[in-house]
């Protein structure tokens, strides 16, 4: 399917920067844009290229108090730690212009959601977005102001009755959890590594929502080692049933691709392929249960090179209805850039050259670890919504 792509793109996103050393390099966007213009991904006639502004403070409001607004502007004007806030720790080190470079991050979130809503576009996309940690009044987990939920409490004050949001990032999408945790009209779902063994040790299947909104939350916590068949098998387990029973208006998605076998965080198994799938399987749950209304945002992801920019350039392909072949080769242009910019040896094709089959669910496998988490999360979530758990 063909469809038409909103990209919230300006160079000066990458002045979200947290230092050197820091996990969170923004060199992965830079090489994403590069590689997917590359592949003549940002040259497709469905795609354009949507202009950025930063979030006003009304905008940022939508989340954040006021008071932790101006902590954030302090503290990069003085660059002075704010451990209230969350500000100047080891996660969040303050810098300079870190209020502008955050405002601007969620404003090309809100700039996607904006096309979306107004219907300029079938799909918007920010990879720079997917800041889920951040709560109201503190930073958190490298995310200083909460895009996707300040994206979703705009499409709700436009009029959109009932939003999905996946996050399949590798930590739980906590902030975005807590900003709706009494709110109806928001089902948030969230497949993540178990808080037992990764920030920031939450996420578990009893947290089902406040008591406004009962079966609201809903979230699977994977083992480590988690690898793409079984990622897969519990993706469409519980994601596909919800979606119909809640049948939302739009589909926001969470891209966190720190679920790859080589990321320097997380202890999941995925392949670039497994994300790959991941990405095509919403894109189906968008057009399959919200009339084809996705808003996509990036996320977490450290391995800079061999994994986040192949797995968003195929997020791009994938929204736009032009999927990349797994075995198409990444440009010599683009390599070249990578070993100049990165001082890395970059990867020769697309793919991790992995399967993506899973086993569709039916029951539980006996003694599965990954089949037991399913099976608390369905316990948990889906009487709420009408679903017999079937375990």
């Amino acid at each position: 399917m063909t469809c038409r792509v909103a990209l919230a793109w300006d160079e000066a996103l990458t002045r979200y920067d947290f230092g050197h050393g820091h996990p969170l390099n923004p060199i992965r966007v830079e090489l994403t844009i590069a590689l997917a213009r590359s592949l003549g991904i940002l040259d497709l006639p469905q795609l354009s290229l949507l202009p950025v502004t930063a979030a006003a403070d009304g905008e940022l409001s939508l989340v954040h108090t006021v008071d932790y607004q101006e902590a954030v502007r302090r503290a990069g004007e003085t660059l002075t730690p704010d451990p209230r806030h969350g500000l100047g720790t080891s996660d969040n080190p303050v810098f300079a212009g870190m209020h502008e470079a955050s405002a601007l991050v969620a404003g090309a979130t809100l700039a996607a959601a904006r096309a979306l809503r107004s219907g300029q576009c079938d799909h918007g996309l920010n990879l720079t977005g997917g800041l889920h940690h951040a709560m109201a009044g503190q930073a958190s987990g490298f995310c200083v102001y909460n895009d996707p939920a300040m994206a979703i409490r705009w499409l709700l004050d436009s009029g959109v009755e009932r939003i999905a949001y996946v996050d399949v990032d590798a930590h739980h999408g906590d902030g975005v959890q807590a900003a709706f945790w009494d709110e109806p009209r928001v089902l948030t779902i969230s497949l993540h590594e178990s808080g037992d063994t990764l920030f920031p040790g939450t996420g578990f299947p009893e947290e089902t929502g406040g008591a406004a909104a009962p079966g609201s939350a809903v979230n699977v916590a994977l083992p480590a080692g988690t690898a793409d068949a079984d990622w897969l098998r519990a993706l469409h387990a519980v994601v596909p049933a919800l979606l119909a029973a809640f049948r939302p208006e739009v589909l926001v998605s969470q891209h966190g691709c720190d679920s790859h076998a080589l990321d320097p965080l997380t202890h999941l198994m995925l392949s670039v392929d497994g994300q790959r799938a991941a990405a095509t399987a919403l894109h189906e749950f968008a057009h399959r249960y919200a009339s084809g209304r996705w808003l996509a945002v990036g996320g977490g992801g450290y391995e800079l090179v061999r994994v986040v920019p192949r797995t968003w350039t195929h997020l791009v392909a994938e929204a736009a209805g032009s999927p990349i072949p797994p075995e198409t080769e990444t440009p010599a242009g683009w390599r070249e850039l990578v070993r100049r910019r990165a001082a890395a040896v970059p990867p020769t094709t697309m793919t991790d050259g992995r399967p993506v089959g899973y086993e569709p669910w039916e029951r539980a496998r006996p003694g599965d670890a990954v089949d037991a988490a399913v099976v608390a999360t369905r316990s948990a979530a889906f009487p709420h919504h009408g679903l017999p758990a079937e375990v």
